[in-house]
């Protein structure tokens, strides 16, 4: 917590998720970190602090920057392959991940960072021109700022687009489900398989982050996939990786995508080398060798690695090259074109055609 202090202007907004403590300070309910406040104070996150009595959202409508990406990036490889998502986020996070690849925003305390500014409305309409299929929340965990998401979320849907999460999963009960309920697709972070992992390096506990995966699973319709960013000598052992598969096969099923990622060395893990392409190989047997179907590796080229397989005849059903798609072998209700066993996803009749382009985006017009 900080006492950096709060000035309302009209990225200032009240929030719901909080309630008074006895000894005069006010927690924060929406993540498991349960920040206690007094006047003028910010939680770990940076953008909620209390004011006047009440939690607030110190970030309605400003973001660090926007930018047309493949939906691929997020990744998400089942949820309308080949098409652009307009990403954004703000500054802040509520974990302390030492080894974070996008610490300049997310562990930004500067408001300088949240130099662009953009309504709900505006961002989609702004995508909508610009032909994206939906937009992300990420860069930072948009439970922080999930009342800008949410609003966003339904701005999305007015105009035909999807709403994106990348999240790391870390909130509590009630404002998870208000905010998946407006989420379309969400990219959720397994840090690792390890409460000791959680509590050393990013400062938080691992059973919320599972709880976040069986509510997806069994009381939403949100497609979700997942992502393990594999440290070397941290998170890459072949007992935590078969633990977390099975526990992943058992708990979700088969067909929830699983993608193993490449770290390299930044922030505080600067110590650490980067992470072989022989591990990510490595886990993606033990993935499939637990049940997984769709296992996927990241940050490296491997064109085996990123391509999406017929679980039953075992034939390419989409092949990509990074971010390029090189092969699309889906009919279009999304099943297999050569043995017509049913694809896990969310498809359109073609593939989309954006690539691998990175498109950086002004909002013009602003709020």
């Amino acid at each position: 917590m900080s006492d950096t202090g709060i000035v309302r202007d009209s990225s200032v907004v009240e929030t719901r998720y909080w309630h008074p403590l006895t000894d005069g300070r006010i927690q924060c309910d929406v993540c498991p970190r349960a920040c206690k406040l007094r006047e003028g104070q910010r939680g770990l996150c940076f953008v909620r602090g209390r004011l006047d009595d009440r939690v607030v959202l110190t970030s309605y409508g400003r973001s660090s920057g926007f930018c047309i990406d493949p939906i691929e990036k997020k990744p998400l490889n089942h949820f309308l392959p080949g098409t652009p998502v307009l990403s954004f986020g703000t500054a802040g996070c509520n974990l302390a991940c030492k080894f974070c690849q996008n610490w300049d925003m997310s562990k930004s305390r500067e408001t300088d960072t949240l130099a662009d500014a953009a309504s709900p409305e505006k961002l989609a309409q702004r995508a909508a021109e610009l032909g994206c299929r939906s937009i992300a929340f990420t860069y930072n965990d948009p439970v922080i700022f999930m009342e800008y998401a949410i609003d966003t979320a339904l701005a999305c849907h007015e105009h035909n687009l999807k709403a994106v999460a990348v999240s790391a999963g870390y909130i509590c009960d009630e404002p998870r489900a208000e905010f998946f309920r407006h989420m379309d697709a969400a990219n959720i972070d397994l840090k690792a398989f390890s409460e000791n992992f959680y509590h050393k390096v990013t400062g938080g506990h691992l059973q919320p982050v599972l709880d976040t995966l069986k509510y997806l699973k069994h009381e939403t319709n949100v497609w979700f996939e997942i992502t393990t960013l594999l440290i070397p000598d941290e998170n890459d052992s072949d007992r935590e990786l078969e633990a977390m598969c099975q526990w992943l096969s058992e708990e979700l099923g088969p067909d929830v995508p699983l993608h193993f990622s490449a770290f390299h060395p930044d922030y505080k893990m600067t110590d650490k080398a980067h992470t072989p392409a022989a591990t990510l190989s490595r886990a993606r047997k033990i993935a499939l060798q637990a049940g997984l179907r769709y296992v996927y590796t990241g940050n490296v080229h491997d064109r085996v690695g990123g391509t999406t397989h017929c679980h039953s005849c075992g034939e390419a059903l989409i092949a990509r090259d990074w971010y390029e798609l090189l092969e699309w072998n889906l009919n279009p209700a999304g099943r297999c074109k050569y043995c017509d066993t049913a694809c896990a996803g969310v498809f359109e009749a073609q593939a989309g055609r954006w690539g691998a382009q990175r498109m950086p985006v002004r909002m013009l017009a602003g709020r």
